[in-house]
């Protein structure tokens, strides 16, 4: 299975250390791996279809001074399409005037939607095949930029479609709010004041939140599995979906 990573806060953030233990598990995940994450209406797009153990783009990505409110990133392990760039995840498309970013953890059976001009696949996955049908089905839905509320509800309308072809737990991000849903495996966290120190699971490295944040920020992580040591972090129910705006749990 992939690894998921998405986080969303109330202030641009740096990523670099949950994409560090992230990448750090790219020696099991090593088909590709790739992060995208908003800047206001514009977004910064980064995929390679080697391991981010070896990748020299994950090497500037970890050096690039990323900050941002909602940022998506992925480790591909294959299970449909070949390892090719166009099969790596985070998958992008726009509608209604601005940009999606999606990614996939899992694999869906038989799952071969009609699938109309404007949201056809460039590879052969059956994530991107998921994403263009939630692109499609949205679009059908909604003919302008709906509420964050409107697009909560069509979407928890259209998760048991796909969950009923398999595995699916997904991210996905217009740059207003976070969408995770969890199939069978995701977790996330809420980080606020008071601040402390985290330390990842996987790697000799730890932060100290309080020396570079304020009493007002926030910050909500989701991954696949904690990437940290002694934080809260809480699983999905299978089937839940869960919206994240500003680095809180959205109630709607």
């Amino acid at each position: 299975m992939c690894q998921l990573l998405g986080m969303n806060a109330n202030t641009p953030t740096d990523v670099m250390f949950s994409f560090t233990g992230l990448a750090t598990r790219a020696d099991e995940h090593k088909d590709g791996f790739g992060i995208a994450f908003f800047e206001g209406r514009g977004l910064r797009h980064f995929v390679d279809h080697h391991s981010a153990r070896v990748s020299p783009l994950a090497e500037l990505v970890k050096r690039y001074p990323i900050k941002s409110d909602n940022v998506i990133a992925h480790i591909r392990k294959a299970t449909q399409g070949q390892v090719a760039l166009e099969n790596t995840h985070p998958f992008q498309r726009e509608l209604w005037g601005r940009y999606w970013v999606f990614a996939h953890n899992g694999n869906l059976v038989d799952f071969n939607p009609r699938l109309h001009a404007a949201f056809k696949p460039v590879g052969g996955t059956d994530s991107e095949r998921a994403f263009c049908w939630l692109m499609q089905e949205l679009s059908k839905a909604h003919c302008d930029v709906p509420s964050i509320d409107e697009l909560s509800r069509t979407l928890a309308e259209l998760m048991p479609q796909l969950n009923r072809h398999g595995t699916f737990n997904m991210l996905l991000s217009n740059g207003q709010a976070l969408w995770a849903h969890g199939s069978t495996k995701l977790h996330f966290l809420l980080r606020q004041h008071p601040f402390g120190e985290a330390r990842l699971a996987d790697e000799d490295l730890s932060v100290d939140f309080a020396a570079h944040t304020t009493p007002t920020d926030r910050v909500a992580v989701i991954a696949t599995e904690p990437l940290t040591e002694g934080e809260a972090w809480v699983p999905f129910q299978p089937g839940e979906l869960k919206v994240f705006v500003a680095g809180a749990l959205h109630a709607g």
